[in-house]
């Protein structure tokens, strides 16, 4: 349930902006009548309203997203604010300039401050962040704590990087559902083959 509640967002994005492609003018409507306003200039290319629209719509929806958790008085955490302040700063980007540079950049620098959090967690603090969450539910061995760290460390990096690539080679319909796939497809897959490699470590918790 955690995991389709963080990707909620995600799927708002993709749908909204797959409804936009095969609804230009009706998109176009909506951008001129609700974010004209927040556009510089106060108006945008036809061909870009489908993305300020899918942005816009993944805006309200992470507001909303950690507004039930605040009223609900529960954790958020630090993965998620990381998320949402991104999602803020560049959707709000995005919207502002009429551009989608700044959505599509937005994967990769959430990616990568994943990816940098681990690595100073782990060689400047000292801190495993992999063994801070997981350890109450499994007991592995140090070396193997580490190299889990270092796995995530390294898969950001490469999601991040894979992302601009697609992003700035193909077309933004290609990028739209490369974000969906890396989060519904590639993710579980990864945790899949992790959790396969690790079993053979695992020891449940006493």
């Amino acid at each position: 349930m955690k995991f389709l509640f963080d990707l909620f967002p995600v799927i708002l994005f993709f749908v909204t902006f797959k409804w936009g492609e095969g609804h230009i003018p009706a998109a176009q409507s909506l951008v001129e009548k609700y974010l004209s306003t927040f556009v510089s200039g106060g108006m945008s290319e036809t061909e870009l309203a489908p993305i300020l629209l899918a942005t816009a719509v993944t805006l309200v929806a992470s507001i909303v997203q950690i507004t039930s958790l605040l009223v609900r008085r529960k954790t958020v955490d630090a993965m998620l604010w990381i998320s949402f302040i991104i999602i803020m700063v560049f959707g709000g980007a995005t919207i502002y300039f009429h551009s989608d540079t700044f959505i599509k950049w937005k994967p990769t620098v959430l990616y990568w401050c994943y990816c940098g959090a681990f690595l100073l967690a782990q060689f400047i603090f000292r801190k495993n962040l992999i063994r801070t969450v997981m350890e109450a539910q499994v007991k592995l061995p140090e070396q193997v704590w580490s190299y889990l760290s270092l796995a995530w460390a390294t898969y950001f990096f490469v999601m991040g990087a894979l992302n601009i690539w697609v992003a700035f080679h193909f077309s933004t319909d290609t990028w739209a559902n490369f974000k969906l796939i890396s989060m519904v497809g590639i993710t579980p897959a990864f945790i899949v083959v992790q959790s396969l490699f690790l079993s053979k470590y695992m020891e449940e918790a006493e």
